[in-house]
């Protein structure tokens, strides 16, 4: 020992007999052993040496038992004694590894079990009893700073000293022995703490020490099981003795069984004399058979692996060791805690676990503390069933929130597994008590619903409403079989998942079969795609270039002082792009320009460059004249700037609706409620991970409990005879593990009869399939066992698209196809295979997979897939001059474009002919290029013709978005058939006449002005966005929940609310203005039938019906209003635009357009009189100032 601390040892006094005198300066002494332990080094000399001296045994606690009365000595040797018996664990941070540190922690450990029998002393513990009831016993205002000092010290000591490992090697001790924390225990009940620890628990004035005494009790039960320590004292009922008289008879035939086998193994010749065989269609290393020169009893045992030494598995890839089992403490000891048990669920379990739970909360705990909350969970629950369940005693934890806690626990340390790599150990053990936890919860629900008292019954019923209900709760089980891992978990930990989820299958199908239906929620995932890079145009040559420039300069010559209406913006003052980084985008945008021939745009954007960037004269000078800019424009274009790819838009995967706001879409998850069916859950665990722990589980059949082989049993008769899937068990190691059954005489009868069953149904299955037998080499889902039970390619997953199966034929001849085409290098090898390939049609992505998957191919990047279009960028005079042909050909016809882009030599997108067609001249705007649909005939509002701005913008969207064949199909198939949803039905007059009967005046007339408004709004914009119906007043708002009401809003082809994210119903972008105005006509006049006379006199027909309806409209509501007499009236006059203005077109001009004025009614002021209504001819009326405005209505004329 070092000098200085013997000398200091030396000065704390003597024992002499039973009787210690201590020193003048004891005080100081002890004091300086705590400077001394402050101060020790990483090996912890000090406490090794103080350790190696007794300083504790025959120093401090005679100190502390005769000396309590000194205030100032009893404080610091506390403080001493809570330093000396602290973990050895947290006195080193970790277990060491290194062979050296490894020794001093042992040391430490062993000292400290020195200690531990020190303490097991009724006197030290009434000490520390005495001191602790004289403390709680001064109010809040009397209690000074020191004594919750003092407290907490008692308690971390009491914790310290409870908290000393066991040594089985040193004690000896058998069950029903007292150890060394048995004679603790004894000793603290004997000296009255466990009833201070009862009012610490209990007394709402100490809240604060409720994690300490939390952890003190869970140290004090640490070798106790709940059902054993229940069962102390009470006789052993029948079915107890039952049980224990059945595995000892399954012993005792296990015995007798390898007994006989023994015996069976003996010859009856010498052994020296066991003879030779040759093991016939079993080859050796050459092409003989092999020789066996063994008895012909061990011929079943024979395996080529035989002699040789085992593999050796490292280090972190055993499987953990199981907890060792726990040894019976003795009697007296056990009932005592069962005694403490009681008073403790009585009188402060559920508030000391609400308090807590409050305190973990908050984050006022240490780390890893709620793994004492998720003990006290487990431990106080069992031991609440088997000692007579009473639902009131832990009602704290029978909630929803403990199980959302226990939920997220399980998941947070799962976590942790994969972040925190070196303490997988401690995490995976947190993990196994967490799941403890959430396993008595559930027992605890099943013994509710046995309950006699009904009120219990029915808060059993709504906690499993509510659990049941939420998505995160029925999907755990099966996260936790996924994420099994055997080489970090133990095997007890899957023993008690597998019990956890029979638990919870069977209260959910008892749950299921008391109600008719169960409504639950459903989560899913919104998938974008990932954003990808659109590959840089190729640059054009220097001799394309040359001569792309003399028709860029006559096209600049020519628009000089004719530019675009709309100037480009070169700069953005909001965005992120460096000032730098803009100047030299806007060099590269006119540098497209005038690639693409668009020189009026390339001149005018380098015109508003000079205007932001003048500095430097990189556009130029601020005066510079047309010349200058035009060799300024054609240095730009030789010159070889950098043009970066442009990223696409990230877009969902599905067909999400185009009406969501923004927000709803950057959502990840999307929550409804869908019908629960308890068939399709069971499939859930009908997955190889689940399948796989199940076979680890059967492998060790004789290890585990009656109890668990049940559990095992069951469920894997639930997915083979249940789910009608016996393939699912058609496994080798699983038909090992069956063989073991149906040759161990004392094996569950329920595996044996699985095993039975499973083994019949695939030799039955053999005789249609020989290849199961090589299934048997892999574990199967659902989809293998479908194909290999039904026939192989007959399965097709759920949502899935699959195409025609692949016979041999033809796959042999793709293979042929494959190195026909890549001898020959083409650059569109999936085209030129799509085109000579015979059999059913099939989608270049369908070729691209089987290539992969025949081996012929890496992987799909090696087939981009071809670009839309073509990379030409360039238009040659032949080019042109066959595009104007093409133009003339076809300009009568319904559909130009498509005419043109079908018998176009060179393939070009839809976008770029547009550009060229409006570049020459050909056409003056976009619109009249679009595809003109026919109208179909017929009277009535039933048969709505479509709208061809619509239509042509959609196609015109589709092409510029580069969308593939099948996408652009998909997308006009999707928006005719909502815009065919959306035709106003028949009904529409007679349930608006009928409403006005009933006083819903008011909210008809809002509907028809929403309705004329948004007509106006997407006539003069040219866009169509969905427009939700908002009322504003009561009266509208009391209107839109009118059955009725609602009835005549989907008859007029608007939309409900589409999820509960949207509150409002709205009006579809489908609609035409024209299909609007004449919803809004059919609200105001009782009869709509022959709203479409003769084709050449239609839309005069439609303007006198939207007048006269705006005639109706006014008149009712100058009688809702009740206007004061002499109210002036006024009448529309005739509209300018009339069917005789019309213009003569040109040979090369566009078929011309019929425009025509017409007026459309606004929201009335309420201060304002309404006009009179005029029943005379609406064309041949004034309009009123300010009720009016013209709206100007372009339709493509038909012929």
């Amino acid at each position: 020992m070092n000098c200085e601390l013997l000398a200091t040892c030396s000065a704390l006094g003597c024992l002499e007999g039973d009787t210690y005198h201590k020193e003048p300066d004891c005080l100081e002494s002890v004091k300086d052993l705590i400077r001394f332990l402050r101060h020790e080094d990483e090996t912890r000399d000090v406490r090794q040496q103080l350790g190696a001296a007794q300083i504790l045994q025959n120093d401090l606690l005679p100190l502390l038992v005769q000396h309590a009365s000194d205030a100032q000595l009893f404080d610091a040797v506390i403080r001493l004694l809570v330093n000396l018996t602290q973990p050895a664990l947290l006195c080193f941070g970790k277990v060491p590894k290194d062979p050296g540190e490894r020794h001093h922690f042992l040391q430490v450990t062993s000292h400290l079990q020195a200690y531990k029998e020190a303490f097991a002393n009724e006197k030290v513990f009434g000490v520390l009893s005495e001191k602790l009831y004289d403390l709680l016993q001064l109010d809040w205002e009397q209690r000074q700073e020191e004594d919750a000092l003092l407290i907490e010290r008692i308690l971390l000591l009491v914790r310290n000293v409870l908290h000393v490992p066991a040594e089985p090697t040193e004690e000896k001790s058998v069950d029903d022995d007292a150890s060394a924390h048995d004679r603790v225990l004894w000793a603290v009940h004997l000296s009255g703490m466990d009833d201070l620890l009862q009012f610490l628990a209990c007394a709402t004035s100490e809240a604060q020490w409720a994690l300490h005494v939390l952890e003190v009790i869970a140290l004090m039960l640490r070798d106790q099981t709940p059902e054993q320590l229940a069962a102390t004292g009470q006789p052993r009922i029948a079915a107890q003795q039952d049980e224990d008289a059945r595995e000892l008879e399954a012993l005792r035939q296990r015995e007798m069984a390898e007994r006989r086998s023994r015996l069976r193994q003996r010859g009856t010749r010498h052994s020296r004399f066991g003879g030779s065989y040759i093991i016939q269609g079993l080859k050796s290393i050459g092409d003989r058979d092999v020789v066996f020169h063994k008895g012909l009893h061990n011929v079943r045992h024979y395996s080529s692996d035989l002699g040789k030494p085992g593999a050796r598995v490292p280090r972190h890839r055993q499987p953990p060791p199981d907890p060792t089992p726990r040894r019976r403490s003795a009697r007296n000891v056990r009932l005592f805690l069962r005694g403490f048990c009681e008073d403790f669920l009585r009188s402060g379990f559920n508030r000391l676990m609400a308090l807590v739970k409050e305190q973990l909360g908050r984050a006022r705990a240490e780390d890893h503390d709620e793994t004492f909350y998720l003990w006290a969970l487990s431990f106080f629950l069992g031991f609440s069933r088997a000692h007579g369940f009473r639902a009131e005693l832990v009602s704290e934890a029978l909630s929803v929130s403990a199980f959302h806690t226990v939920e997220q626990q399980l998941r947070l340390c799962y976590e942790m597994m994969l972040i925190d790599k070196p303490q997988i150990p401690a995490w995976a053990r947190r993990m196994h008590l967490a799941l403890k936890a959430y396993q008595e919860l559930l027992l605890s629900l099943q013994e509710m619903d046995q309950a006699p008292d009904p009120a219990v019954r029915r808060g059993s019923h709504v906690l499993k409403n509510n659990i049941f209900y939420v998505l995160e709760f029925r999907e755990l089980f099966l996260t936790l079989f996924r994420k099994f891992n055997a080489a970090q978990q133990p095997r007890a930990f899957l023993r008690d998942l597998a019990g956890a989820t029979h638990l919870f299958l069977r209260l959910l199908e008892r749950f299921c079969r008391q109600r008719r239906s169960l409504v639950v929620q459903n989560k899913k995932q919104r998938r974008r795609k990932k954003p990808r890079a659109r590959p840089t145009p190729a640059s054009p040559s220097p001799t394309e270039l040359d001569a792309l420039w003399p028709r860029l300069e006559a096209q600049l010559q020519v628009c000089a002082q004719e530019l675009p209406e709309e100037v480009p913006v070169p700069f953005d003052a909001a965005a992120e792009t460096p000032v730098e980084e803009q100047r030299a985008q806007a060099l590269a945008r006119i540098q497209t320009g005038l690639v693409a021939g668009d020189a009026p745009h390339a001149l005018a954007l380098l015109r508003a460059s000079r205007e932001v960037w003048p500095e430097g004269d990189v556009f130029g000078v601020p005066d510079a004249s047309l010349d200058d800019e035009i060799q300024l424009l054609q240095q730009i274009l030789s010159a070889p700037l950098p043009r970066p790819a442009e990223a696409e838009v990230e877009e969902p995967e599905g067909g999400e609706d185009e009406e969501e706001d923004e927000d709803e879409e950057l959502e990840a998850v999307r929550v409804s409620e869908k019908e629960f069916s308890f068939q399709d859950y069971l499939k859930r665990f009908a997955c190889v991970p689940v399948l796989r722990a199940y076979g680890l589980l059967l492998r060790d059949y004789e290890c585990n409990g009656p109890r668990t082989n049940h559990y095992v049993a069951r469920m894997l008769q639930r997915l083979a005879r249940g789910l009608g899937m016996p393939g699912l068990l058609c496994q080798l190691s699983l038909f090992s593990t069956f063989r073991r059954l149906l040759h161990d005489p004392a094996a569950p009868q329920e595996l044996v009869t699985l095993a039975k069953y499973v083994v019949g149904k695939f030799f039955a299955l053999v005789a249609a399939n020989q290849k199961a037998f090589v299934e048997l080499l892999f574990w199967k889902g659902v989809g293998a066992v479908r194909e290999m039970t039904e026939g192989y390619g007959t399965h097709e997953p759920q949502g899935a698209r699959r195409g025609p199966i692949w016979s041999e034929e033809e796959e042999e001849q793709l293979r042929q196809l494959y190195l026909e085409v890549k001898k020959r290098k083409d650059d569109d090898v999936i085209g030129h295979i799509l085109s000579h390939l015979p059999g059913p049609a099939r989608t270049r992505k369908q070729v691209v997979k089987h290539l992969v998957q025949l081996g012929l191919a890496h992987s799909a990047h090696d087939f981009p897939p071809p670009r839309k279009g073509t990379n030409i960028v360039l238009w040659t005079e032949e080019q042109e001059l066959e595009l104007q042909r093409l133009f003339e050909e076809f300009q009568g016809t319904d559909d130009i474009l498509g005419n043109i882009l079908r018998h176009l030599t060179a393939r070009r997108s839809r976008a770029r002919v547009m550009d060229k067609l409006l570049s020459l001249g050909l056409v003056s705007e976009r619109k009249e290029l679009y595809k003109k649909r026919r109208r179909k005939p017929g009277p009535g509002l039933d048969e709505r013709p479509q709208d061809v701005t619509v239509a042509g913008r959609q196609e015109d969207e589709d092409e510029e978005g580069n969308m593939g064949e099948e996408e652009e199909e998909e997308e006009e198939g999707r928006m005719e058939a909502e815009v065919g949803e959306l035709v106003p039905t028949g009904e529409a007059p007679e349930l608006a006449q009928s409403l006005q009967q009933d006083g819903l005046t008011g909210p008809l007339l809002w509907l028809m002005t929403c309705l004329r408004r948004a007509a106006t709004d997407r006539q003069q914009a040219r866009l169509a966005q969905p427009v939700p119906l908002v009322p504003l007043s009561e009266e509208n708002e009391d209107a839109m929940e009118e059955p009725r009401f609602q009835r005549l809003l989907r008859a007029l082809g608007l939309r409900p609310p589409a999820s509960e994210q949207e509150s409002f119903w709205r009006i579809p972008a489908a609609l035409s203005p024209l299909q609007l105005r004449q919803a809004a006509a059919s609200i105001a006049q009782g009869d709509t039938r022959g709203l479409e006379p003769a084709e050449e006199e239609e839309e005069e027909a439609v303007g006198d019906m939207e007048q006269r309806a705006q005639a109706m409209c006014t008149l009712q509501l100058a009688q809702s209003k009740q206007l004061a007499p002499g109210a002036t009236s006024s009448s529309p006059e005739q509209s300018p635009g009339s069917d005789s203005e019309w213009e003569d077109p040109g040979p090369s001009q566009p078929q011309p357009k019929r425009r025509r004025w017409l007026d459309s009614e606004e929201e009335d002021d309420l201060g304002s009189p309404a006009a009179e209504p005029a029943w005379g001819d609406p064309r041949e009326q004034e309009p009123a100032s300010g009720r009016r405005k013209h709206l100007h209505i372009e339709d493509e004329d038909e012929d």
